[in-house]
């Protein structure tokens, strides 16, 4: 898979959506099959961040701005190396994408949406051992901001075996501006 966007800096690729959508499984395979660098967005969190969603309190924008400045810097390093990542973040809002985004050309980071009904996610959420419970589920759905038009991005349906979601996703990737 080609390492940079049409503009030149290495394309950094988001895999975004609510918890439980399978973002880390698709994004550790997209960065795998194209020799991009992984980030797991969660290992990032502060403590605090981690501690109040395992309370099954919402975290609030306060929370996650350092959080998401932290993940922001990760994908600049990257940039300024000549490296391209694969974040597994959340990014729920258009406002988190724009921070992750930095001063970025536009088309430099691409956003993956992995897609996915509520109640297909509360059954995959109540199975898993995670800090997320499954009763802070409703409240990403509430803060989700799907990606606006002018959003260099592409939406998925997870709803499938994750090798037919994660050959989608590779292909979305692709197809995001790169030539080979």
């Amino acid at each position: 898979m080609p390492r940079s966007s049409p503009s030149g800096p290495p394309l950094q690729v988001v895999v975004m959506g609510v918890s439980g959508t399978g973002k880390t499984s698709v994004a550790s395979a997209v960065a795998e099959a194209g020799d991009y660098d992984f980030v797991e967005g969660d290992v990032h969190h502060p403590r605090a961040n981690v501690e109040k969603m395992s309370a099954g309190i919402p975290l609030t924008d306060e929370d996650r701005k350092p959080w998401l400045e932290i993940l922001a810097g990760l994908l600049a390093e990257h940039r300024e190396q000549g490296r391209a990542a694969v974040l597994a973040c959340s990014a729920l809002k258009r406002s988190y994408r724009d921070i992750l985004r930095g001063d970025a050309p536009v088309d430099a980071t691409f956003f993956l949406h992995i897609d996915l009904p509520y109640d297909v996610l509360l059954d995959r959420m109540e199975k898993r051992e995670h800090f997320m419970p499954a009763s802070l589920l409703q409240s990403q759905f509430d803060t989700l901001e799907r990606l606006d038009d002018d959003e260099h991005g592409a939406v998925l349906d997870a709803d499938e075996p994750l090798v037919d979601v994660v050959e989608r996703a590779i292909a979305a990737v692709r197809a995001a501006g790169h030539t080979d």
